[in-house]
């Protein structure tokens, strides 16, 4: 089945050929921090998190998301969801791929990686996270290619497959339940200090992941001539509705937090994200525009899928644009709002605001190539089996 990939029209070589050029820039950029260290970073003494630890946050989301597909598909027996279950799961391995090079990019030496093989802590939350993130890519991995392959051949999938298909639904929770675990376990910073960061982790991975699985439906449909159909897409967008709005409930009892209870810690935060915050004379603000720019994209996005709900009226134009704002309001919480605004303000009550340095910032395009250029792949492969399916 690979060799599906290689061939192609001439727009799907220039998608490829775009992605490969974003893809070199990121390696440039790498090896000269390789070389230099992490000193090419914005990060320092206070800020020891930066770009890519906030988006292997996200992306741990984007790829628990598949779940959506996965539980009703194959627990419930939600059989519309067919044709986009094997997207799911490609779309976690991209995701995951893409969680594991920004940690090697954080760390400043890949083989610092393999202190946690080598020297496993079991009372650290980062050796359980690894445990899940590698669990959750080898099943994924399992699942999706052997699925496939017995799609390709027309025949059932082995039973034994179904075992880690199971298994997968709990890991899917848990490579996000983890994550948060890493915040909501620091003392010293008030902002992540919250019992209910795994579930919100858990409610905007089930509105971002979907979001980007719509969103590549429509794209396929209209390059690829690959239609899930209007049921489905249908099914998700309410999905996608539900678990936005649950995290939007989740993000306003931030606030309640915050401003009830007047803790400093967990005020301030709030208030350097969406007002900002004075400090020493000096408002610092830089992620303002970015988060009320978010609360716009994701009152717009859950705006539509709203009023095609109750109109009964499915506009894909609509649908996707309300995924698309979606999805930038997810990032923005989580892929920059969360992590900054629990670091930005130090234990000690001191402001130091973080900027990404371009170098950064091509490593940052780099991966984000990466993953696109697996899933244009992954997802290529299993449409020709798809079509070849559908013709016979």
């Amino acid at each position: 089945m690979i060799e599906k990939v290689f061939k192609g029209n001439k727009p799907y070589w220039m998608w490829v050929a775009i992605l490969l050029a974003f893809i070199s820039v990121g390696w440039i950029c790498y090896f000269r921090q390789y070389a230099f260290g992490l000193g090419l970073t914005g990060m320092g003494r206070d800020l020891s998190w930066g770009l890519y630890i906030s988006q292997f946050t996200f992306l741990v989301g984007v790829a628990a998301g598949g779940l959506m597909l996965v539980l009703p598909y194959y627990i419930h027996n939600y059989k519309e969801f067919g044709r986009m279950t094997i997207l799911g799961e490609f779309l976690a391995i991209a995701a995951i791929i893409m969680c594991l090079m920004f940690i090697m990019c954080d760390i400043g030496q890949p083989i610092r990686g393999l202190n946690m093989i080598l020297h496993p802590t079991p009372n650290s939350m980062l050796f359980w996270d690894m445990v899940v993130l590698l669990g959750y890519l080898s099943l994924n991995l399992i699942c999706g290619w052997v699925i496939l392959t017995a799609e390709k051949k027309q025949i059932k999938p082995p039973k034994w497959v179904y075992i880690f298909v199971y298994i997968s639904i709990p890991f899917a929770v848990s490579i996000h339940t983890v994550t948060a675990m890493l915040y909501c376990g620091l003392p010293g910073r008030h902002f992540w200090l919250s019992a209910i960061t795994a579930p919100r982790f858990l409610a905007s991975a089930f509105a971002a992941g979907p979001a980007l699985i719509v969103i590549a439906c429509y794209i396929m449909k209209r390059v690829a001539g690959f239609d899930v159909g209007e049921k489905p897409i249908k099914k998700l967008t309410v999905i996608i509705m539900y678990a936005a709005l649950i995290n939007t409930f989740f993000i306003l009892l931030e606030f309640f937090v915050g401003w009830y209870s007047n803790i400093p810690g967990h005020k301030h935060s709030l208030e350097y994200l969406f007002f900002g915050l004075e400090h020493g004379g000096h408002v610092y603000n830089n992620l303002v525009p970015f988060m009320w720019l978010a609360v716009l994209t994701l009152a717009g996005g859950l705006g539509l899928l709203g009023y095609m709900k109750i109109t009964k009226v499915h506009n894909e134009t609509w649908a996707m644009l309300a995924c698309i704002g979606i999805f930038f309001a997810l990032w923005a919480d989580k892929g920059l709002g969360f992590v900054f605004g629990g670091l930005v303000v130090n234990p000690l009550g001191q402001v130091v605001e973080y900027y990404p340095t371009l170098n950064e910032f091509g490593i940052f395009c780099g991966i984000w190539a990466t993953g696109a250029l697996i899933v244009t792949l992954l997802y290529k492969i299993a449409i020709k089996v798809d079509q070849e399916v559908h013709v016979h």
